[in-house]
């Protein structure tokens, strides 16, 4: 049975494929940052106190629009890797002869050289195009935060204040799950090392 946490652990794994990225066109960004580009990043609010939480100041080196979208990337990733851990155990698997496991973790040393196979090629896919679209002249399509945005509902606000304000909805969400699956992962390596999660979690 192949489980649906494997896809979910794959992509937290392998889903920011930053590799994709040009590196002389990153070359061309790593210039130190004024106090001025971060102004109206979407991001700072009531838990940073108004302002860009950056206690080893990244900000200096790396560009505040990359740095942005590799957190928005991030935090999609582990958005569906939390939905990936609870649904083998509490939904259930697909079928399959080399899974047979809902251990997350486990379920990962089982599964067919296929699967990595056709989910690195799949990821990969994704990233370039996701590359492709915000190099792009016409940057208005991706929100301000360096992703292209992919709105298949079609339900994406139009004026920007909704959409700041949708971005930082997202990008609480993203954090949020980000400290969700490290917490899962470490109480499943250190048992208790987790507050109120259960010892088989």
């Amino acid at each position: 049975m192949i489980s649906s946490s494997i896809s979910a652990l794959f992509i937290a794994a392998i889903g920011t494929c930053n590799a994709f990225v040009d590196p002389s066109n990153m070359i061309k960004k790593m210039s130190p940052l004024k106090a001025s580009d971060l102004d109206g990043l979407v991001g700072a609010d009531v838990e940073t106190g108004g302002v860009i939480w950056d206690p080893m100041n990244l900000n200096e080196y790396l560009p505040a629009d990359h740095a942005r979208a590799t957190e928005l990337a991030n935090g999609r990733v582990a958005m569906l890797a939390n939905i990936g851990w609870f649904w083998p155990k509490y939904v259930g698997t697909f079928a399959s002869t080399d899974v047979t496991t809902v251990d997350p973790i486990n379920a990962i040393g089982q599964a067919d050289f296929q699967w990595w196979a056709q989910f690195i090629l799949l990821c990969g896919t994704i990233e370039a195009w996701k590359y492709n679209q915000s190099n792009k002249p016409n940057k208005s399509s991706t929100g301000g935060v360096g992703e292209p945005v992919v709105d298949w509902s079609g339900l994406y606000p139009k004026d920007d204040e909704a959409r700041k304000l949708m971005q930082l909805r997202e990008l609480k969400n993203g954090r949020l799950a980000m400290l969700g699956i490290a917490s899962y992962m470490s109480a499943h390596f250190i048992p208790n090392s987790v507050p109120f999660l259960p010892a088989d979690f």
